[in-house]
């Protein structure tokens, strides 16, 4: 399998000169793409500047590592996992033997990774480019999930310190045991090996794993740096671990891989002479030309240069410590794959700190999430949740570093500004100097700067003159401390492998037992519930999460319950025949065995019905779960944990009610990508629903905007449970996602009426339902998101701004008039038979409803936005 190069043009790209010309230009140091074996044109990949090292003249800037250039941290993750497929294919036997449509996707990640690289980055684009870059990223790392693999007899070493978030994302991407070698002073683990890296300004490397034995059973050791010069380290490396533990192969992944002839050579020769094998892959391959005066060059030029002035933070500005987040447990001492979730969880649990700690205002603006040397995947994953919460704001990863590097403001070379600061980590060399660049570029302001540190750092180590927190906050308006507990040399202890239970009816909702596994956590006896007004209120203002509290459950009139009975008898044949849709769809693409996994409440009692329907027809039993998904927050990691370790993830298929504007695909895409990211595990991000009116999904039982009769009510047609409930008050560290049982409600439950009258009709529906599904099939309807334009369209005629105060559909609108505070309703007059529930509701709450002729949904929700509020 031979790669074409999915970069951009090389030397000179769109946005702006190659950052590499300045430095060749000055050395006479010349980079050849190899375009035969490359994803990438190396020079796409990386730019050039000066050292302040004797050792080595220039150093390759990484433009998809977020170590010394601030970079999206979807364009990090996503680069770091196409590496970690490379890998895979190596340990599968090599690229030669990869299937060709394996290969074929490969390049098409690859090929959307180039488009990104090649559009502007700053900030200072066109909403156009920015949108198709977003897109891209999405697109790239979709096609990388699947081919994520798991490798339990392979381990992963990273290189301290710029490859130890790099190598973790490898290592997530093939399942397997993750170490980073370190220069910190350890814990007292008596070290498994050293060795020396000579041009590094820092050269000394220790291996510090708790378990050795997972390093000396490894039939296979991946090496993973973020570039390839010569080789020496890799050498050095591999001449080390092979004394302590021989072994049958080495996969060396990279970035870049700049080595000449002699160098691969030389590869061959240590394989041969320790009768083992070494594989290479990297994203890009190429050589480099140095001339032989090289360092005399350099040293020249930066004694010509003016003495450097970096500034002097003198700390009187102390920075936001946000409360304390459960940290991890270092990847300096080992880390299995079961426990990657972990760094998920803590970035998540931050990145909630931070948005708490900011204005919406305030989270508009530029965001930069910083890591510290050795500690950088966790501050990447936080970087990339903020990332999916803030859509539009410019939120960049970098990290610290120890190297010193020459800055200079111009457009052709990769360092343009530099912070310098006193160290804050224990590291064997002692105290020195650290720096942060392009932090403080022209044009490249951020308003709020998020350091994360090494679990356990002393707030003291990083604030007062000198400081990291007061060089920082000298550039920027605000920063923040996310602060993890432990420590960042506390030993790695046992992942527990217990999960919480899930819940059954009759205990917990009132399904039988047999018809769905909740994934939550009981909350009945705890109150929650707040008056609607002072929700709505709190919501638009940020003060406060709709997640966090319940509105006061709607007690529907008799004469509403009527309107339901009269929709159910209207409706059920139709909902009948969207069920059985659906349920062939979700057979054909899960090979006949779907795990049916409803995001609650309004994806319950649909997949009841496909779950009822797949026994009826097809004598399947399959399981079906229900678990919490949460706009602006994400999804229930730990029930995503649940179900890996209980099914195959890839036959895992979600499903909800309908589609409005498609804010809960956007969300599950979002949520899956950083779910694989972190724990090296990857679930289909398709969402099947009964309805798709807003054109979001190719998994649907029609797109009609029609009642759907489950939409009538809340917890009395859902199994009398209620919405989801994420508050940390409530919710710790492991737990599921809560709801509440309103067992007290039964009397007026409908929950098995909407299931049994659904259900009555699937014989005289069946011929129907399945041509359907035959025709979606075989036709593949597009999901082109003409529904989000139309609330976009909408929002911008009626003034409001924030397109989560339009809720289009019957279904969202019915939810407006139970949960929020609505201002109008607008109706389409050719859809009033499915509209008689809706304008009852109005009437009750004195809402006015406006016809609109020609609506693309059958009726409209609109929220009144609150003076100030971001909504």
């Amino acid at each position: 399998m031979t790669f074409a190069p999915g970069g951009g043009p090389g030397a000179d790209t769109a946005v702006g000169p190659w950052t590499g010309g300045h430095v060749g230009t000055l050395l006479n140091v010349v980079i050849d793409p190899d375009t035969e074996d490359s994803l990438f044109d190396v020079r796409d990949l990386v730019g050039l500047a000066l050292r302040r090292n004797p050792k080595r003249a220039h150093l390759l800037v990484s433009r998809v590592l977020g170590k010394h250039v601030p970079s999206d941290p979807g364009l990090v993750i996503a680069a770091g996992e196409l590496l970690g497929v490379l890998v895979a294919a190596a340990l599968d036997g090599g690229p030669e033997h990869a299937p060709e449509d394996s290969a074929a996707v490969v390049r098409e990640a690859a090929a959307a990774l180039g488009t990104v690289l090649r559009l502007v980055s700053d900030g200072t684009g066109s909403p156009e480019a920015a949108a198709e870059r977003s897109w891209c990223l999405r697109r790239a790392r979709a096609l990388l999930a699947p081919l994520k693999t798991r490798h339990p007899d392979a381990a992963t070493l990273g290189y301290a310190e710029t490859a130890t978030g790099l190598g973790r994302l490898v290592a997530g991407a093939i399942g397997s045991y993750y170490l980073h070698s370190t220069r910190h002073t350890g814990n007292g683990t008596v070290p498994y090996g050293a060795f020396e890296e000579e041009h590094s300004h820092a050269t000394s490397h220790r291996l510090l794993p708790a378990d050795r034995s997972r390093l000396d059973d490894a039939a296979v050791l991946v090496l993973v740096d973020d570039e390839l010069s010569t080789g020496a380290t890799i050498v050095n490396t591999i001449r080390a671990l092979h004394a302590a533990a021989p072994r049958e192969q080495y996969v060396v992944a990279s970035l870049v891989d700049l080595r000449t002839g002699d160098d691969r050579a030389r590869f061959d020769a240590v394989a041969a002479e320790l009768g083992t094998r070494i594989r290479t892959v990297a994203l890009a391959r190429g050589s480099v030309a140095l001339p032989p005066d090289v360092l005399e060059r350099a040293r020249l030029h930066l004694d010509g240069l003016p003495p450097e002035e970096l500034p002097v933070p003198d700390g009187g500005v102390v920075p936001t410590l946000l409360p304390v987040a459960a940290g991890p447990v270092p990847d300096r001492y080992g880390s299995e794959p079961s426990s990657f979730g972990t760094a998920a969880d803590a970035a998540a649990a931050g990145g909630e700190h931070v948005l708490a700690a900011l204005s919406p205002a305030q989270r508009a603006e530029g965001i930069l999430v910083l890591g510290t040397e050795e500690h950088l995947h966790l501050p990447l994953l936080l970087a990339d949740w903020l990332n999916a919460q803030l859509p539009g704001t410019r939120v960049r990863f970098s990290s610290t570093t120890r190297s010193p590097i020459v800055a200079l403001d111009r457009p052709d070379y990769a360092i343009n500004s530099v912070l310098a600061f006193a160290s804050h980590d224990r590291t064997i060399d002692g105290p020195g100097p650290r720096y942060a660049y392009n932090v403080n570029c022209t044009g490249a302001h951020y308003g709020t700067i998020v350091v994360v540190p090494e679990p356990g750092t002393d707030p003291a180590d990083l604030t007062g003159p000198g400081s990291l927190t007061a060089a920082l906050r000298s550039v920027c308006d605000r920063v923040l401390v996310v602060r993890l507990s432990g420590s960042a040399d506390q030993a790695p202890t046992a992942v527990p492998a217990a999960f919480p239970a899930p819940l059954h009816g009759p205990d917990f909702g009132s399904y039988a037992a047999a018809e769905v596994s909740w994934l939550l956590k009981d909350l009945s006896q705890v109150q929650l519930e707040a008056p609607t007004a002072e929700r709505e209120r709190a919501i638009q203002a940020g003060t406060a999460h709709y997640a966090e509290s319940l509105p006061v459950e709607y007690h529907p009139s008799a004469e509403y319950l009527q309107i339901f009975e009269a929709a159910l008898e209207r409706s059920a044949g139709r909902v009948a025949q969207a069920v059985g849709a659906v349920s062939e769809l979700a057979l054909a693409v899960r090979d006949r065995r779907p795990v049916l996994v409803s995001l609650a409440r309004a994806g319950t009692p649909v997949g009841v019905l496909m779950k009822r329907w797949i026994r009826a027809f097809h004598g399947l039993d399959v399981p079906h779960y229900t678990m919490s998904i949460v706009r602006g927050r994400g999804i229930d990691e730990t029930a995503l944990r649940y179900l890996a370790a209980h099914h195959d993830p890839a036959q895992v298929l979600f499903v909800d009610g309908w589609t409005g504007k498609g804010a809960i695909i956007r969300e599950l895409q979002a949520a899956l990508e950083r779910f694989a990211a972190g724990h090296g595990t990857a679930f289909g991000p398709e969402l099947a629903v009964l309805a798709d009116p807003g054109h979001c999904t190719t998994l649907f039982g029609t797109r009609e905007d029609y009642l759907i009769p489950s939409a009538c009510l809340n917890a009395t047609v859902s199994g009398l449970v209620s919405r989801t409930v994420l508050n940390r008050d409530y919710i710790g560290p492991g737990d599921f996602h809560g709801a509440k049982f309103y067992a007290q409600l039964a009397g007026a439950d409908r929950s098995a009426r909407f299931l049994d009258a659904v259900t009555a009709r699937f014989p005289e529906v069946r011929q129907a339902a399945v041509r359907d599904a035959a025709g979606r099939l075989a036709e593949a309807p597009a999901a082109d998101w003409s529904g989000w334009e139309a609330v976009v369209r909408i929002g911008a005629e009626y003034g409001i701004a924030n397109p989560n105060l339009v809720k289009p559909g019957v279904g969202e609108t019915t939810r407006v008039l139970l949960r929020r505070v609505p201002w109008q309703v607008l109706a389409n007059p050719a859809a009033r038979a499915d509209l008689d529930h809706v304008l009852l509701l109005a009437e009750q709450r004195g809402v006015p409803v406006v016809e609109v002729p020609g609506l693309p949904y059958s009726c409209i929700g609109l929220i009144r936005p609150e003076a100030g509020a971001a909504g």
